[in-house]
């Protein structure tokens, strides 16, 4: 027993004295408990860098590699993006229940006449900054009625705005905010705009601006240019960019960016047969917006006051047939007013005026998107029918008598 006890004390010192010099000698690692490491992490250590800087240069490094010309645009262009809230009054009217009785005789009408109710109605839109100053451009269909404009920037401020002045034909407002060195966008040039390139859309869809102070972005490809299209209440849109970038509802306003971050256009327009985005966004050039945004400055909007003395209709195919016409094409003249730029320019009743500065026109609301996006003393060289022969004509605007 004696031996036993002698032989396990001469094993169990040696032991754990190694044991206690192998402790005092090795690396002591230092971290939050549980933490584990590698032999790479032991060799960074020797090497004579801390985990902390290896790690942030893995970062920067994947950081950078994921960098490219479309994640630059946005961040560039994301603090000049702006929500734009408004408060606007709509009038209402409602049908008097007689009239289902009598009809819209005016007799009955003057007693029991259509009311007519105002309400406030609240709106949201996008926008974009293009001045240090705070010039802000928008749509004059999300704020060129309001009453009240709250602007919202990326750093959370909030602005009340006011309207410069607005122009319900090419769909611009144009806003101001106090202040200054506030961050903008470089406007580009859509004339050089290329079919397939890629752009991104930026604004605030369904008031998302709001939750997360963010615009929202969203990317795709020119999917055409060029585009003429009618948005109904009067309103035509003529020369559009169409993108497959996702435009909804909210994002009208903001701004089409190309891969430089430079502002091509103004998201305008959806088709949204499905209450949802398609893969069919509209933008207005903004080389076109440039000329608006001058006359906005210079006088609160665009001087328009001209006419043709022209009355005219879309040609049908019962009219077509009439004048015989392989298909249905142009408008035609039913009247021209005296003294009027028509009758300066020999047009005659039942012409047909098949294109206008070279552009087909199918029916009239292209024509007249046409005269409204012009200027006083513009000239309109037509093309048209009379006779069964083609004949050029000029047409100068000129400002409609008072």
């Amino acid at each position: 027993m004696k031996k036993s006890f002698i032989l396990s004390i001469i094993i169990t010192v040696p032991l754990i004295v190694g044991l206690w010099i192998g402790y005092r000698i090795a690396p002591q690692q230092s971290g939050p408990i549980g933490e584990s490491f590698t032999f790479d992490d032991i060799f960074t250590r020797t090497a004579g860098y801390s985990q902390t800087q290896n790690h942030d240069s893995i970062g920067v490094q994947l950081y950078n590699q994921r960098q490219n010309a479309i994640t630059q645009a946005v961040a560039a262009a994301s603090p000049a993006v702006v929500g734009i809230n408004v408060i606007e009054v709509r009038e209402y009217r409602y049908q008097n229940p007689w009239s289902r009785f009598f009809g819209e005789d005016p007799f009955f009408r003057q007693f029991f006449g259509d009311q007519v109710y105002r309400q406030e109605v609240k709106g949201l839109g996008s926008g974009f900054i293009i001045s240090p100053d705070g010039y802000i451009l928008t749509n004059d269909h999300v704020a060129g009625n309001a009453k009240q404009i709250t602007i919202t920037l990326t750093n959370k401020g909030k602005y009340s705005a006011e309207i410069v002045g607005t122009d319900p034909v090419s769909d611009i407002t144009l806003l101001k905010i106090d202040g200054s060195n506030f961050p903008y966008i470089r406007l580009g040039n859509s004339e050089d705009v290329i079919i397939g390139e890629w752009v991104i859309a930026m604004g605030n869809p369904f008031g998302l601006f709001d939750i997360s102070d963010k615009p929202t972005v969203t990317v795709g490809v020119v999917s055409a240019t060029d585009m003429n299209l009618s948005a109904g209440e009067n309103r035509y849109y003529r020369g559009m960019i169409q993108t497959d970038a996702a435009i909804n509802q909210g994002n009208s306003g903001g701004p089409l960016l190309n891969s430089l971050g430079e502002v091509i256009g103004v998201n305008s327009v959806i088709f949204t047969p499905n209450q949802g985005s398609i893969g069919l966004g509209f933008a207005i050039p903004i080389n076109k917006v440039k000329g608006i945004v001058t006359d906005l400055k210079k006088s609160g909007k665009v001087e328009r006051d001209f006419w043709t003395g022209l009355e005219i209709q879309t040609v049908d195919d019962r009219v077509a047939r009439y004048f015989g016409l392989s298909k249905a094409e142009g408008v035609i003249i039913s009247d021209v007013k005296r003294q009027s730029p028509g009758e300066e320019a020999g047009l005659k009743p039942g012409d047909i005026i098949l294109e206008v500065n070279g552009e087909k026109i199918s029916e009239e609301g292209g024509l007249i998107a046409i005269v409204q996006e012009s200027k006083e003393g513009d000239v309109l060289n037509l093309k048209i029918l009379r006779d069964k022969k083609t004949l050029d004509k000029s047409l100068t605007l000129k400002r409609q008598p008072s």
